[in-house]
C-alpha cells in the first residue's frame, strides 16, 4: 500500500464543557499524530499490510517525532525535509457532542513535490490511497497527480477519499467534479455530506447513481449507522446495498474515517487479488473498516513525544 500526502501535528482542544466567549473552560489539550493520510497509513501498517507514507515535514522537532510515530507501526515513512517551512499543524476543536472543528496551517504538508517521488516506490504497490487534501495544495497536488500517473503504470488500483467539505469545493463544485473525475479512483470513500456537496444532492438514490459514474465502487460512510455501497458488477448494472454496525460511544471521533479507510481498503484489496470484487466481498470489508474505526474511537490516544 502507498498512501501520499500531510503527516502533521494535530493539537486537539477538548472543552468539558460549551465555550464562554472572552473566558475559560476546563478540558484537555493534547498533542498528537495527525494527518488524514499519515493516520490512514498506520492502520494500514497496524492491518499487516506493507505500506509506505510519502509526505514532507519540516526539519524540525515535531517532524521528526512524527516520522518517528509513523515508523512505529511498520510504516516506511518518505519524508521529504522541507527548509524554511514549519512541520504542519492542525488545530482539532472537538465539541461536547464530539463534532469536530479544524484550522489548518499545513505549512510544509503542502510542499511534496513530484520530484521527490521515485518510481521504484510503486513497483510491488496493490493500491495508492489518497486523500483529497493531496490533490488541492501545490505542488502537493502534483504529486499528488504524479503518484497516480505512477501506480496506473504498474497496474495498482486508486482510491480517494473526500476528506473534507470545505476543501473539496473551495474552487466551486464544477472544478471539484473536474478533480475528482480526472483521478477516475477504482474506489471513492465519502461521508454523506461530502458527497452530497459534490454531487449537490441530498438524496440517497440519486447520490447513488451519479456516483457511480465517477467510480465503480463507491463507499459511503455513515457513522453509527454504517455505510451504503454502491457498486458496478461486471456486467456494468449497479448494485447498492446497507451495511448496518453497532453504535459506538465516542467523545471524539478524530481519525475514525481514516481507520475506516485502511480496515476496508485492506479486504478490497484482497477481493481484487481473487480477480472480482463482490457484493459478499465488499460487504465483509465494510465490516473491516468498522473494526479498525472501533478500535481508533475506543483505543488509547498516545500524546505524541516531542522529546
Amino acid at each position: 500500500m502507498i498512501v501520499i500526502g500531510d503527516l502533521t501535528l494535530d493539537v486537539v482542544l477538548s472543552p468539558d464543557r460549551a465555550l464562554i466567549a472572552g473566558s475559560d473552560v476546563p478540558g484537555t489539550v493534547g498533542l498528537r499524530q495527525g494527518g488524514s493520510a499519515a493516520t490512514a497509513a498506520r492502520w494500514f501498517g497496524r492491518l499487516g499490510a506493507n505500506t509506505q507514507l510519502i509526505c514532507a515535514v519540516g526539519r524540525d522537532g515535531p517532524g521528526r517525532a512524527l516520522v518517528e510515530a509513523v515508523r512505529s507501526d511498520g510504516v516506511v515513512a518518505r519524508a521529504s525535509r522541507v527548509a524554511g517551512q514549519p512541520t504542519g499543524r492542525i488545530g482539532v476543536l472537538v465539541s461536547t457532542d464530539a463534532e469536530r472543528s479544524f484550522v489548518a496551517d499545513r505549512g510544509a504538508a503542502d510542499h511534496l513535490a513530484p520530484t521527490d517521488l521515485q518510481a521504484a516506490w510503486f513497483n510491488a504497490a496493490d493500491l495508492l490511497h489518497l486523500p483529497l487534501y493531496s490533490l488541492i495544495g501545490e505542488p502537493l497536488g502534483s504529486a499528488g497527480r504524479e503518484a497516480i500517473r505512477l501506480a496506473r503504470g504498474t497496474g495498482a488500483a486508486v482510491s480517494l477519499d473526500l476528506a473534507s467539505v470545505g476543501p473539496l469545493l473551495a474552487s466551486g463544485r464544477p472544478a471539484a467534479l473536474a478533480l475528482v473525475r480526472a483521478v477516475a479512483p477504482d474506489v471513492l470513500l465519502a461521508t454523506a455530506s461530502e458527497l452530497g456537496a459534490l454531487l449537490d444532492s441530498p438524496n440517497r438514490a440519486v447520490l447513488g447513481a451519479r456516483a457511480l459514474g465517477i467510480a465503480p465502487i463507491v463507499i459511503v460512510k455513515r457513522g453509527n449507522s454504517g455505510a451504503s455501497v454502491h457498486m458496478l458488477d461486471v456486467s456494468g448494472a449497479s448494485i447498492t446495498f446497507e451495511v448496518a454496525t453497532r453504535p459506538l460511544p465516542a467523545t471524539d471521533t478524530t481519525g475514525a474515517g481514516d481507520a475506516f479507510d485502511a480496515g476496508f481498503l485492506v479486504g478490497f484489496i484482497e477481493g481484487r487479488r481473487t480477480g472480482r470484487s463482490t457484493p459478499a466481498g465488499l460487504r465483509r470489508a465494510v465490516l473491516a473498516g468498522h473494526r479498525a474505526a472501533a478500535r481508533q474511537l475506543l483505543g488509547p490516544r498516545p500524546e505524541l513525544d516531542l522529546r
